[in-house]
């Protein structure tokens, strides 16, 4: 079985797999490493992938891409309202405020959420896995931009259930690449850490990491990002520099059609990779808008110069992260570059300013992340025995709880996770109440978060519960940060000392179990709670007094409570429910649509193949009419094929195939018939050979004693006639 990791970025996919053999990248369909993140919506069809890419130009407005910047996000964002800009194809607000995709399909509008999109694409990549597996896969580990908030870690895990996917971890961008670049590794320092800067530019993004590496360990220590910062704006620097520069020279707006903007992005992109290695580059693009032939030429200085803005922002990430970190430029033992936006050189010199060292590039720059998830998926997988390595990671932002909107503690601003938190983590609150109560999780600093991200996270409610003696009691609270950042609540109980062990009370059916340690906070008092909240560090004070130290010889009850939770904007169980339904429709559309486009090309293919075979294999087998009839019914086949054929149902291009083969099967089975017995002629001959060479061997042998003469012909006879048998039985 294999464990698979993804890279699902902004423009491409890669698939990584662990097998017994290593870690390998998966080709595609068209034998690619990288395959691209869209999906087409034809008439009757999806095209997912590079025959997604190969249907773009034709239905700009029913092709979706870069929806992984759509993941989680509002309508009314600023980016998200920037982004839509560019994209060609249909968008509205959803009633909560999210994101509807509106596309043109099976003969009407359909809608649906950038989730939903995301799991096409994931159930397409598990496709391709299988077909080169050859075996289910269900195990993954998903890289992720470190800036990513709970929500929309939330909706890529939604979008890999939809999918049949059961992601084991949501692996952070540069963590996946820290961890494929130390795993391997043997040559660290064993008298302290070796400290290494991962800069990731990818498509859209930029996000920089500090990792301490150990024997067999690895720690993040800050995490930091500019969530508009990518390849894609310096490609846009150079649309916008040749959009202006046509308009004034060649009178065309090609802001104004879509696909003419489509061609000159695409355009610029390849500009801007022949100026990673060239002082200087002409850009050539024939009819592009008005039957038009566009010409321009752009220099390395001159695209550096319109750059020159978002060239400054790069080592604003790099900065914060050492800064992060505790770390001076001195203390980095190597940088490594990796991300499709990091190959200008501009972007090098910025990068040695800031870490005062050239940056490295010993990763490979678009598979690195996918390696590090698979890797990381088997060491997660019980399939696998792989060698320990720790992967520590951290969370990026300060999450703090409300308990019934307030704090849930004082002096901490109600933080129960600080920026630099490993993950997973798990802490234990202690309340008392009396019934049910609500708790709520929020960013704690706006700053620390991307622009325009809500703060609220969600909320969990409580409850309900009695108390057996109607007062309040202790509520002991796991909170949970898991392995892929997402905040849950995993348990909850009532707790009740009572010191009788046999008294049941309220709370029948109750597991009874010692109480020997006391809930504090950490100062190591209980002064300093605030609305009955005690923080579980489990810590036992040796200074109380005698009365506290007989209560805690009391027996303590606990009962499991029900914990409901709320997440704000995210999907509910029957939205989920439904998407995967709506998916498995859309699957078994494309299924049928395949099956028919097969039995479409088997008819095609027996019509050209049987006007050939007519006119030379099968000529001298049919008479006149025979061959006049089927040539037309050949003909009148083609021809609909053509015309009323060219979109017709399963059924009907198998049935068009039947009635040919009716007319035609006579014919092939007087030419095989031929063939037949041509071939059991020959083997008759060869059998003839055979044993004539037998009976002269023979005849050597037993010619020197005359009264074995006879014996010897009999031998031949009954030889002869079973070669003649057997010939006859095989015609």
């Amino acid at each position: 079985m294999s464990v698979v990791g993804f890279d699902v970025g902004n423009e491409n996919c890669v698939i990584a797999v662990v097998n017994q053999w290593g870690v390998d990248v998966l080709l595609n369909d068209e034998s690619k490493r990288e395959t691209p993140a869209l999906v087409c919506f034809g008439e009757k069809q999806r095209f997912l992938g590079s025959a997604g890419a190969a249907s773009a130009m034709m239905n700009p407005k029913s092709t979706v891409s870069q929806v992984k910047r759509l993941m989680g996000r509002k309508f009314t964002e600023p980016d998200v309202q920037r982004d839509l800009r560019i994209l060609p194809f249909e968008t509205s607000e959803a009633p909560d405020g999210g994101i509807l995709i509106h596309l043109k399909y099976l003969g009407a509008t359909h809608t649906f959420t950038p989730v939903q999109v995301t799991a096409m694409l994931f159930a397409h990549l598990k496709d391709l896995i299988e077909k080169n597996q050859e075996m289910p896969i269900s195990d993954c580990v998903i890289g992720i931009p470190s800036y990513f908030t709970d929500l929309q870690r939330r909706a890529y895990l939604d979008a890999a259930k939809v999918a049949g996917l059961k992601p084991l971890r949501l692996m952070h961008d540069c963590t996946a690449t820290a961890h494929s670049y130390g795993v391997y590794r043997t040559d660290f320092s064993t008298s302290g850490p070796t400290y290494v800067a991962f800069i990731d530019i990818g498509h859209c993004d930029t996000q920089v990491s500090i990792a301490s590496f150990e024997a067999w360990q690895m720690k993040i220590l800050s995490h930091t990002f500019d969530r508009s910062l990518g390849g894609r704006d310096f490609d846009e620097v150079l649309f916008n520099h040749f959009a202006t520069q046509f308009k004034e020279q060649y009178r065309i707006d090609v802001y104004s059609n879509v696909k003419a903007s489509i061609r000159l992005r695409a355009a610029c992109e390849k500009l801007k990779k022949v100026l990673s290695a060239n002082t200087e580059a002409p850009l050539n693009i024939e009819c592009l808008m008005d039957e038009k032939d566009v010409r321009g030429f752009i220099k390395r200085e001159d695209f550096e110069m319109l750059a020159s803005g978002l060239l400054e922002r790069i080592g604003v990430p790099c900065s914060k992260a050492l800064s992060d970190a505790g770390l001076t430029a001195d203390k980095i033992h190597s940088v490594e570059l990796v991300g499709s936006g990091s190959r200008i050189p501009a972007v090098a010199r910025i990068l040695a300013s800031v870490f005062r060292k050239e940056p490295g590039r010993t990763l490979n720059a678009s598979e690195c992340v996918a390696r590090g998830c698979a890797l990381q998926c088997a060491m997660l997988s019980p399939v696998f025995r792989v060698r320990e390595h720790e992967v520590q990671d951290s969370i990026p932002f300060s999450i703090a709880f409300l308990i019934d909107e307030a704090p849930i503690c004082t002096g901490t601003s109600g933080i129960l996770f600080p920026k630099g938190q490993p993950i997973p983590s798990v802490k234990e609150l202690m309340f008392r109440r009396s019934s049910l109560f609500h708790l709520k999780a929020f960013y704690a600093n706006p700053s620390e978060v991307p622009a325009g991200t809500s703060p609220d996270i969600c909320c969990f409610t409580i409850g309900p519960f009695q108390c057996s003696h109607g007062e309040k009691t202790r509520v002991k609270v796991k909170v949970m940060l898991d392995l892929h950042g997402v905040v849950s609540v995993e348990s909850a109980m009532v707790m009740e000392d009572h010191g009788d062990d046999s008294s049941t009370g309220g709370l029948a059916g109750s597991k009874m179990e010692p109480m020997d340690t006391d809930y504090v906070t950490a100062s190591g008092s209980t002064e300093a709670v605030a609305d009955g909240f005690e923080e579980g560090s489990m810590q036992h004070n040796s200074s109380h007094t005698g009365g506290e130290a007989k209560r805690n010889k009391k027996a303590t009850r606990t009962l499991e409570i029900p914990v409901s939770e709320s997440i704000y904007g995210g999907m509910t169980k029957a939205e989920l429910s439904e998407a995967q339904e709506k998916e498995l429709q859309l699957a078994q559309q494309d299924k049928i649509m395949e099956q028919t486009k097969d039995k479409k090309n088997a008819l095609e293919s027996y019509v050209y193949e049987m006007q050939n075979k007519l006119l030379n294999t099968y000529r001298s087998f049919a008479s006149y009419q025979e061959m006049e009839g089927i040539s037309r019914s050949l003909q009148q086949t083609e021809e609909w094929l053509y015309d009323d054929g060219e979109d017709e149902t399963e059924n009907a291009y198998t049935s068009k195939l039947e009635d040919l083969q009716k007319l035609v099967n006579p014919i092939e089975n007087r030419y095989k018939d031929k063939e037949a017995r041509l071939q059991a002629t020959r083997d008759l001959l060869k059998c003839i050979g055979d044993y004539r060479m037998a009976a002269n061997s023979w005849s050597c042998g037993l010619g020197r004693k005359t009264n074995n003469k006879t014996r010897c012909q009999r031998m031949l006879t009954q030889s002869y006639g079973q070669m003649i048998l057997r010939a006859g039985m095989r015609n």
